[in-house]
């Protein structure tokens, strides 16, 4: 865990129990004595590949440093109906607090993951790889790119500030293709910034005037038909990486896969998974 990642993933935890627990958990307050001390297990309801194991960690150490915690399945693996992924032991109260916040996190990861995992398979025997988007959960991104990377895929940009990726109504407002790729080699070199440049291109014209700009790192194809990427992708010749995008599924994916395209980018991945479904099955000691 990188320290900057650390970090964000502390400050996320502590907003988030910030937005959950305020002055207290009133109904274990009201309930139960302060000093019992249980254990609960992390339970598999749904097969699918497991998430957020050490965001979940991270919550139950905040929450309560006091609390043992086993873990005996780690991110990327496969999990199956039943499979116990951790137990934690210590405080009833603590372990309440951070119970829904752990479930959250991690069946949205663990969905995002199985998700991913899906589209991957669908690429095999091909070089193309999945993209994520910037479709995301706001304040959530980092985890939610985070499930991709274990589910197999690729992130994209992160956010407007590391890649310049001129799209559709860039272009209409710069005029032109070629406007806008000037503008924006011009603006690189007066910052002093060294990010790559993504060029969306709706039909072959757009691409014919791309082809002729330098400076230009990856095109690409919006809603192309996989025969039109195929051409498209011929006709890049390899000055560009290339992408496809707009709309693939999971029954489509594939078709473009074959094209010879390296990169299909799929919001999918993370604005409309379903969770995973985990649950916490807890009991005295």
């Amino acid at each position: 865990m990188d320290q900057e990642y650390k970090k964000e993933l502390s400050f996320f935890v502590q907003q988030a129990l910030r937005e959950d627990v305020r002055d207290g958990d009133h109904t274990s307050l009201a309930a139960l004595p302060v000093d019992k001390l249980g254990e609960a297990k992390l339970l598999v309801k749904e097969n699918g590949i497991l998430a957020g194991v050490e965001v979940g960690v991270e919550i139950l150490k905040q929450v309560d440093s006091t609390l043992q915690i086993e873990v005996f399945i780690k991110d990327g693996e496969r999990v199956r109906v039943g499979d116990i992924v951790l137990v934690t032991k210590g405080k009833i109260h603590s372990i309440l607090k951070a119970e829904r916040l752990v479930l959250n996190v991690m069946q949205r990861m663990s969905g995002i993951a199985t998700r991913t995992a899906e589209y991957v398979k669908e690429l095999n025997g091909t070089n193309a790889r999945v993209l994520d988007t910037r479709k995301t959960t706001p304040l959530l991104r980092f985890l939610e790119k985070k499930a991709v990377v274990i589910g197999g895929g690729v992130n994209h940009r992160f956010g407007l500030y590391d890649m310049i990726l001129i799209k559709d109504n860039h272009v209409d407002y710069a005029g032109s293709v070629p406007s806008a790729v000037t503008n924006a080699l011009k603006y690189k070199k007066e910052k002093g910034i060294d990010i790559p440049i993504e060029v969306e291109v709706r039909n072959f014209e757009e691409l014919e005037e791309l082809i002729k700009c330098n400076g230009v790192e990856r095109v690409m194809f919006d809603n192309f038909t996989p025969d039109n990427v195929k051409k498209a992708v011929e006709l890049v010749n390899g000055k560009m990486t290339t992408e496809a995008s707009g709309g693939i599924t999971l029954e489509t994916i594939h078709s473009y896969a074959v094209t010879g395209v390296d990169f299909i980018s799929v919001g999918a991945l993370t604005h409309s998974v379903k969770s995973l479904d985990l649950s916490l099955k807890a009991k005295l000691i």
